[in-house]
C-alpha cells in the first residue's frame, strides 16, 4: 500500500516531503505552477500510469520536513531572498555568458543551441525584473503587513493583486523552463561536446530545479499564508 495519497495536491505533497521534488521533476510533474493539481490529475494529464508513479515515489523520507516548510511568513520571505534570489542573480549572468560561448563554438554544427541561447536570454529578461519587483515592492509590503495589527493601506489595494501578477510571471517562467527542457532533452550533449557544453546543460538543469522549488515556495506556501494573514487582520 502506498504511503502517498494521490488525491493530495502536488504542492502539498512537496510541502510535506520536499524529497519528492526531484522525483516529480524527473517525471515532468509540475508541483510549482501546477501545485494545485492532485497527483492523480497530474498523472492523467501527462499520460502517466498512477500506480507506476506511486511506485517510483515510494521509499522517500517522510520523517522530518525541510525547515522552510514550517517557516512563518517573514522568515520564509527572508529565506527566499537569501536562497533563491541570491542564486538567480549569480546563475543567470553566468549561464547567459556560457550559452553564448557554447553557441559560438558549436552552433554551426548544433543549430539547436541558437534556440537554447534565445530562451536563456528571454528567461533572464523576465526573471531579473521579477526579482526586483518582489524585493522592492511585494516583500516590503508583506513585512509591513506582518508588523501591523490591522491591514495597512497599500497603493495596490489588497496584496492579492500583486500576488496575482507574480503568479502570472511565475507561469511565464515555467513555460520558458519547459521549452528549455524540451530542447535540451531532444538534443542532449553530443559526443563532440566540450566541458563548457557539459557545464551549460548541467547548469540549466540546476536552474530549472531551483526555480521550480523557488516558485513552489511562493505559490504554494508564502502567497496562501500572506492572503490568510491579510484576511485575519481584516476580520479583526
Amino acid at each position: 500500500m502506498s504511503n502517498i495519497d494521490p488525491s493530495v495536491p502536488l504542492g502539498d505533497l512537496v510541502n510535506r516531503d520536499p524529497t519528492l521534488a526531484p522525483r516529480l521533476e524527473a517525471m515532468n510533474l509540475d508541483y510549482c505552477c501546477g501545485g494545485a493539481q492532485s497527483l492523480a490529475e497530474a498523472c492523467f494529464s501527462n499520460g502517466l500510469v498512477l500506480d507506476d508513479v506511486l511506485a517510483r515515489l515510494e521509499g522517500v523520507s517522510t520523517a522530518v520536513p525541510e525547515e522552510w516548510a514550517t517557516m512563518g511568513v517573514e522568515d520564509l520571505v527572508d529565506h527566499i531572498e537569501r536562497t533563491h534570489h541570491t542564486y538567480l542573480r549569480a546563475a543567470l549572468p553566468r549561464l547567459t555568458e556560457l550559452t553564448d560561448r557554447v553557441l559560438e563554438v558549436h552552433g554551426s554544427i548544433h543549430p539547436e543551441l541558437a534556440e537554447v541561447a534565445a530562451l536563456v536570454r528571454e528567461l533572464r529578461a523576465d526573471l531579473e525584473p521579477h526579482l526586483m519587483k518582489e524585493e522592492q515592492i511585494l516583500f516590503p509590503m508583506i513585512r509591513q503587513l506582518c508588523a501591523s495589527d490591522t491591514v495597512p493601506t497599500f497603493h495596490c489595494g489588497s496584496l492579492q493583486n500583486p500576488i496575482h501578477m507574480m503568479e502570472l510571471e511565475h507561469d511565464r517562467a515555467g513555460e520558458l523552463l519547459a521549452r528549455l527542457r524540451a530542447v535540451t532533452t531532444a538534443h542532449p550533449v553530443p559526443a563532440d561536446g566540450c566541458a563548457a557544453y557539459q557545464a551549460l546543460y548541467q547548469g540549466l538543469a540546476e536552474l530549472e530545479a531551483d526555480t521550480h522549488l523557488h516558485i513552489h515556495k511562493e505559490n504554494n506556501l508564502l502567497f496562501p499564508a500572506v492572503v490568510a494573514e491579510e484576511a485575519r487582520r481584516g476580520d479583526g
